[in-house]
């Protein structure tokens, strides 16, 4: 193969492509119409003496050749183009699409915050969320599909963090719960059933572990009666049964307004989250990636919780009961 004779075009097409598993959503991300992708499709059969894609069902599924191909494609061109981007970076004229990793209490609390900035300071860039599971599932962030996650930082070489905000972790019990009212004991906290969040694949990620001790420090132990993957779940389920779960206090706020649930005072001053903006060392020099940092900082600047989303804890004595 000459690669003088290559159209790198060709090679844009097929890393969208397997991107997208469509021919369509190709076409519109690369702002192209369908037929051009199908050319461009047949030239590359050519070129690699392959298939490539096969229709399945109502898409297309990569060969064993093209599955070869997708991450020296995601890592040459990401190259290339961060690169390109380096020499003359402008915010406002990038295309790139830049993903963030995020907690589904984050998904409610942050994002909005986050995608009201990225339309401004990044107008032409793509904003691609994905859960932290899928953080996990794709390698973390030292893998190449995910520039920025917020949360604990972990024990990673090469991971670089910075301290977003701290936020209050709350109890929260169903509004019918026989036993429970908005005081909660230490008596009755040990008692009671817990249900736990493991948003990492179903394993306890760093933010659980400090958890663990901060309750051991203070003489607390749970007793886990159910483990669900997301917050949502965990409100879900608390709403539903006897059951207690903690949480960061804005998701708590947001799931109380929609499900019958009420935010507890625990029996020992809150736990407070330490949300990390973390990025690996790969993108310490992108210049889109230290922009979209920016715009996450901008955005996530005045998220420390407002009076009015204190904890019961920290309200006037007469909202006790």
């Amino acid at each position: 193969m000459n690669l003088a004779s290559i159209d790198l075009n060709l090679l844009v097409v097929l890393h969208t492509v397997l991107r997208e598993r469509s021919v369509t959503r190709a076409a519109e991300r690369l702002h192209v119409t369908p037929p051009a992708v199908s050319n461009a499709l047949a030239r590359l059969r050519d070129l690699f003496g392959d298939p490539l894609f096969v229709r399945s069902g109502r898409g297309i599924t990569p060969t064993p050749r093209a599955l070869e191909l997708e991450p020296l494609l995601e890592r040459t061109l990401g190259v290339l183009e961060a690169s390109l981007e380096r020499a003359a970076f402008d915010p406002a004229t990038c295309t790139r699409e830049l993903t963030i990793a995020l907690s589904d209490a984050d998904l409610v609390a942050s994002l909005s915050a986050i995608a009201k900035v990225f339309a401004r300071r990044l107008p032409r860039a793509t904003l691609r969320v994905v859960t932290l599971d899928t953080l996990v599932s794709l390698g973390g962030l030292a893998g190449e599909s995910v520039d920025l996650a917020i949360g604990p930082p972990a024990d990673e070489p090469g991971l670089h963090s910075r301290l977003l905000f701290e936020e209050p972790g709350v109890l929260i019990a169903s509004r019918d719960h026989p036993r429970v009212r908005r005081k909660l004991s230490k008596e009755a906290f040990n008692r009671e059933g817990h249900v736990d969040i493991l948003l990492l694949l179903g394993r306890a990620g760093a933010g659980n572990r400090a958890i663990e001790q901060a309750l051991r420090d203070a003489g607390l132990v749970r007793r886990i009666a159910a483990t669900v993957p997301t917050f949502a779940a965990a409100a879900s389920v608390v709403a539903s049964t006897e059951l207690l779960s903690g949480m960061p206090l804005r998701a708590a706020r947001l799931f109380e307004r929609a499900l019958p649930i009420r935010v507890l005072e625990g029996p020992v001053p809150p736990y407070r989250f330490p949300m990390h903006l973390c990025w690996h060392e790969r993108t310490q020099d992108d210049p889109a990636v230290a922009a979209f940092r920016d715009v996450v900082v901008e955005a996530l600047a005045a998220r420390q919780p407002s009076r009015s989303a204190r904890p019961p804890g920290r309200r006037r004595r007469a909202a006790r009961t």
